[in-house]
């Protein structure tokens, strides 16, 4: 089973009402269930509750670790909306070093502020929040690169 047809069945469980998948091959073993609370497996590590797909190499065979970071991309969603990355880049939780971050867990926040920088080709890009609410969480660490798509935050 190829990566893109992985990540394509992923897409067509999570639209379903199916609660449980099992596949397995000679190289891939992959489970995978919808619900509220899932764990992903990969080399035999728990990589938390982060995705609605487990990937589990067979005996003896390498995972591919586009597929691990794939199914460990996007957080269970949780009470409130997501803030995502709209660039590839380094998010920077403050406009510097030695300055105190532009939010943390619960702060109160209004649509259109600036929440964080993501640096993408030396270019510093405001990421600004598009509802109005309180910080819940923050899925990544100052400095940490970022993807595209990748929540940033959680407000309630």
């Amino acid at each position: 089973m190829e990566f893109e047809q992985i990540l394509e069945l992923i897409d067509h469980v999570s639209d379903s009402k199916l609660t449980s998948f099992h596949y397995e091959s000679d190289s891939v073993k992959l489970s995978m269930k919808c619900g509220k609370e899932t764990k992903m497996i990969a080399g035999g590590v728990d990589m938390s509750a982060l995705s609605a797909a487990s990937v589990i190499p067979a005996a003896g065979i390498a995972a591919p670790s586009e597929i691990q970071q794939a199914s460990a991309e996007t957080p269970q969603e949780a009470e409130g909306k997501l803030v995502k990355s709209p660039l590839v880049g380094t998010f920077y939780a403050a406009p510097a070093e030695d300055a105190e971050p532009f939010v943390k867990v619960g702060d109160h926040v209004k649509k259109g502020q600036i929440l964080a920088i993501v640096e993408a080709m030396k270019l510093m890009n405001e990421i600004e929040s598009d509802f109005d609410g309180e910080v819940a969480e923050i899925y990544v660490e100052n400095a940490q690169a970022v993807e595209y798509g990748q929540p940033l935050f959680r407000i309630k």
